[in-house]
């Protein structure tokens, strides 16, 4: 295997670069806190020229805000705390992983990726590895932590390569980090970010965190039949037969507690979706919009976050119960403790990002480069398929020096939302492409948080293994994914198809 990975190939050099320059960038918190300051210094010196734009949606001047000024000064003082504490993203992510925590610790997430895993028919091993890893996405990074290694060792015990195993599930959680049959805590991460970029152009637009649910539902079934072709028919033939000195493992199964566990999260789930069935299906359901009795934009919808949160927490405290990981209420809140303890640098980041987002906006710097960009694309007439496209690319080509999704949508939200809102694009289509491009690019990005793990655990099998062998032997997933994805965002534009709930690809030219 380490003989077939040389080390002075085109593709080490360029990874090595690759990550030499990812290196160099300093911590994301402190990007943010760069560009905070960058944008009031930006905002001196374009106040200093006679630099104004025509509103499309109101036909207002726009002239730039300087922040080096009084005002600003007192604008920046005064907001730091709201602009923290209001920031859309933040509340949504804490509330979804407060739930996502409950089942994470009673043992729900794993037993029940074990099961499934252990349960598929040996035919369907690969595809049935890749589809959980995608779905594992759920749980944040639980697919890294409990399935990839996981995965390895169930090859391994099947008589195949267990690092095509390994590779698989890779593929799936991180590969496939934009395709899922559930919502996330990434979906409303990405929906705030995107509703305060889009509140550049309209202060009232609201981003759903659902927006790209149908997208993401069809991407499911296509990058676990990508992915399982590319382990069978590419990956394992490459391989070849595993020499290493690892020997097979026996897996165990579920045991009768967390039989019994599963069970009772089944019979949880089953009566939560009930309750949400009775207030959905009749005509004036209590969980319908109270006025209108619609869907789309019912408390339901608008809850979709604390609908995470309560199926979780259902999930997780039936399980906790039935398997007896919870012995008291205490338990509970432990389990909800533990994933907050995992938030710290988040949260940090978040802060220095909220002040980005808020100076920004403040500036009017977004909205000005917004028009005049969206100006120079029309010149282009592109279409929507070429542009968006190209967006993925650049999302992709980004998205390996800058490993966090929340972080790169951060930076380019707030200029390309407003840039492709002003050629007729809904912000959820924008976005939608953002997550393909960052998605396909995880698997072979040094930057990703991570890679180093990944390499830990090939390195387990290859002991010559090194970054070089999990980009070679990942590569071919990116381009596979990529040119999949792409397929199908061309087939979804032909027949203009909703993305998600609510959410079209095109919108009135404000």
């Amino acid at each position: 295997m380490a003989q077939a990975v040389k080390k002075t190939s085109a593709v080490d050099r360029f990874l090595s670069f690759v990550e030499r320059v990812g290196n160099l960038l300093p911590h994301p918190a402190t990007l943010f806190a760069g560009f905070a300051m960058l944008v009031v210094l930006l905002s001196w010196v374009v106040a200093q020229f006679d630099v104004s734009v025509i509103h499309p949606g109101t036909g207002a001047e726009v002239k730039p805000v300087n922040l080096v000024s009084a005002e600003g000064l007192h604008l920046i003082l005064t907001k730091m705390v709201t602009n923290f504490t209001g920031f859309a993203p933040l509340g949504t992510v804490l509330v979804a992983l407060l739930g996502i925590g409950i089942a994470e610790g009673s043992g729900l997430i794993a037993a029940a990726l074990r099961a499934v895993v252990l349960a598929s028919p040996k035919k369907l091993l690969t595809f049935v590895i890749v589809f959980s890893g995608v779905i594992s996405n759920t749980a944040s990074e639980v697919g890294y932590v409990l399935l990839v290694p996981l995965a390895a060792v169930i090859f391994l015990a099947a008589g195949r390569h267990p690092l095509a195993g390994l590779a698989a599930a890779f593929a799936g959680v991180s590969g496939g980090y934009s395709a899922n049959l559930l919502l996330g805590t990434i979906d409303p991460l990405l929906a705030g970010l995107s509703e305060e970029a889009a509140r550049i152009i309209d202060k009232s637009y609201a981003v759903n965190p659902a927006c790209n649910y149908y997208f993401m539902f069809v991407s499911t079934f296509i990058i676990a039949g990508l992915g399982t072709w590319v382990t069978e028919k590419i990956v394992i033939p490459r391989l070849g037969d595993y020499e290493g000195d690892e020997n097979p493992e026996e897996v165990r199964g579920a045991t009768a507690a967390e039989k019994r566990g599963l069970r009772f999260a089944g019979v949880g789930i089953l009566l939560f979706t009930a309750w949400i069935l009775w207030g959905l299906l009749p005509a004036d359901g209590f969980l319908r919009d109270p006025v209108t009795f619609e869907i789309l934009h019912s408390p339901f919808m608008s809850g979709i976050v604390a609908m995470i949160f309560l199926s979780a927490a259902i999930a997780g405290i039936a399980y906790g119960i039935g398997a007896g990981t919870f012995k008291n209420d205490s338990d509970v809140m432990q389990g909800m403790s533990k994933s907050m303890e995992t938030l710290g640098s988040y949260i940090v980041l978040v802060f220095f990002a909220a002040q980005f987002v808020a100076y920004f906006n403040w500036t009017n710097l977004g909205l000005i480069m917004a028009i005049k960009g969206a100006a120079g694309l029309k010149a282009l007439n592109l279409g929507p398929i070429p542009l968006m496209l190209a967006f993925v690319l650049v999302s992709a080509v980004i998205n390996l020096v800058m490993g966090s999704a929340s972080a790169k949508w951060a930076i380019m939200a707030p200029v390309f939302i407003p840039m492709f809102m002003l050629l007729g694009y809904t912000p959820e289509f924008t976005q939608m492409a953002y997550r393909v491009g960052d998605s396909v690019t995880n698997i072979i990005s040094p930057m990703m948080s991570y890679f180093a793990l990944i390499v830990a655990f090939i390195a387990r099998y290859d002991k010559k293994a090194g970054i070089g062998t999990v980009i070679s032997t990942m590569l071919p997933y990116s381009v596979v994914f990529l040119l999949g994805w792409s397929v199908l965002l061309i087939i979804w534009v032909l027949l203009e198809l909703p993305i998600g709930p609510g959410a079209p690809m095109y919108m009135p030219v404000p």
